[in-house]
């Protein structure tokens, strides 16, 4: 009799496609199973003998349908940005490596030859002459970061104390995580004490040279009263910047007020000015009306000689206009000696003229 297990297994079997053939790799959606009783020996040269029933049971060994995916091995054939360098070899997804990677000649199977080849072009890469060699990832990666970085030492007050290349080398490791073997490390001061600036140069695997500077700086100390004290003068400084900065916009505003009180004097004098002019024109226009007048009265005088009456009028023509000219002038003289009566109408009294009886 069929066990229920053994006819589910088989029925699971028996319903999967084949989707790929025997290679050396498992296929999709695959189990691996076994006969749960063993198939006895047959005679040489004939099949053997399978019970109906017995041999058609099997056993579930492994199920490989819900195992993780496995990740594919390749050599990169140039730099991959966060996967490494040339002649690397990295672990990644089918589908990067498929679409990416392979599709677009940055990589290549791990297979044998292709680890030989890579194997034997690092080694002529790490033992080879200069010119034929070539910066890895991690170089470029070390070069870009040291020219970038700065080293800064504190003086100390011992007379003892002096920077060195052995110092140098503990602080690239302590400081910025840089491992430099001594050969490596290009220090031309025998040592340095004093306060300034200094440098030294860094081969990275024999290729590229930077140069890392390096500051001496000031002793400062940094216990809790000194820093105090620090704090201190910082703020009586910053005061004294802040009353500086008030006495200037004070002194701004001043200038301000005085260019301001310039501009309305010399507005007063520009309104002041058309008003003198007026009252010349006026004293001109007196003057003429006292010549017209003159001229009028001497030819009545000619003209009529004979009426007394007349002669009178005409001869006191002239007192008038000779009385309206000194009245005229002494308008003007007021107005040039108070500019502020100036907006007033200042017009000379008309002079009468002389009518004939």
């Amino acid at each position: 009799m069929w066990s229920s297990s053994g006819r589910r297994v088989l029925q699971e079997v028996l319903s999967l496609r084949a989707v790929r053939g025997f290679r050396g790799t498992a296929a999709q959606n695959t189990v691996v199973v076994e006969r749960w009783w063993q198939v006895p020996l047959s005679k040489v040269g004939r099949p053997p003998r399978l019970n109906p029933r017995r041999h058609r049971i099997y056993r579930l060994v492994e199920d490989r349908k819900n195992l993780p995916q496995e990740k594919l091995e390749l050599i990169l054939t140039q730099t991959a940005p966060k996967l490494g360098g040339r002649g690397d070899t990295v672990f990644v997804k089918k589908a990067v490596g498929r679409n990416k990677l392979l599709a677009e000649g940055l990589a290549v199977y791990a297979s044998p030859e292709n680890k030989q080849m890579f194997a034997e072009e690092l080694r002529l890469q790490r033992e080879g002459s200069p010119e034929e060699r070539s910066q890895t990832r991690t170089g470029q990666l070390t070069v870009e970061f040291l020219q970038r970085s700065k080293l800064s030492f504190m003086r100390m007050p011992c007379e003892d104390y002096h920077i060195t290349k052995e110092v140098v080398i503990r602080q690239l490791a302590s400081r910025l995580g840089v491992i430099a073997s001594p050969h490596a490390v290009n220090f031309p001061f025998e040592s340095a004490k004093d306060v300034g600036e200094y440098w030294c140069e860094i081969t990275v695997n024999g290729l590229d040279t930077v140069r890392l500077p390096i500051s001496v700086l000031p002793y400062e100390n940094m216990s809790v009263d000194h820093q105090r004290q620090l704090k201190a003068q910082r703020t009586q400084e910053a005061m004294a910047t802040a009353s500086a900065a008030a006495d200037a916009v004070a002194a701004a505003e001043a200038v301000a007020a005085t260019s301001e009180a310039v501009a309305d004097i010399s507005v007063a004098a520009e309104t002041t000015v058309p008003d003198v002019s007026a009252a010349a024109e006026t004293v001109a226009n007196v003057s003429a009306a006292t010549e017209t007048i003159s001229e009028v009265s001497a030819a009545d005088v000619a003209a009529e000689e004979k009426d007394d009456g007349v002669l009178k009028v005409v001869s006191g023509a002239p007192v008038q206009a000779e009385a309206a000219k000194e009245e005229a002038g002494k308008s003007a003289d007021e107005e040039s000696a108070a500019p502020a009566q100036t907006a007033r109408d200042t017009t000379a009294p008309a002079s009468e003229s002389p009518e004939k009886k």
